[in-house]
């Protein structure tokens, strides 16, 4: 089945968007859309798995408990470890930030 991962991108998102794509054993793979949002202040991600996150559309920053903040757009991508806490504290607020994130043990 061919899909399109721009297509089906609503004009407004009143929250961010996490849609499961692929999913094995011990990988999954998600597209996750943004349009200005950020996580909490006080909401951390913990994961138990690795992140490799990349951008396909838009900009984001990704900052991390021990105050490092990364800038990703287009073609950026990052590697979180496991268990490095973590949130996302910005993206773009006029155009949809559409991320691929893998998640893997």
């Amino acid at each position: 089945m061919v899909a399109n991962l721009f297509e089906g991108i609503p004009d407004t998102l009143p929250e961010e968007r996490f849609e499961e794509l692929v999913k094995g054993n011990s990988v999954t793979v998600e597209r996750i859309v943004s349009r200005g949002h950020a996580s909490p202040e006080s909401g951390w991600y913990d994961q138990p798995r690795h992140e490799w996150v990349l951008v396909l559309q838009g900009c984001g920053v990704v900052a991390f408990e021990e105050g490092e903040e990364v800038t990703l757009g287009p073609g950026d991508h990052l590697l979180i470890p496991a268990h490095r806490r973590h949130r996302v504290a910005w993206t773009e607020p006029d155009e949809a930030t559409v991320w691929l994130a893998v998640h893997y043990e």
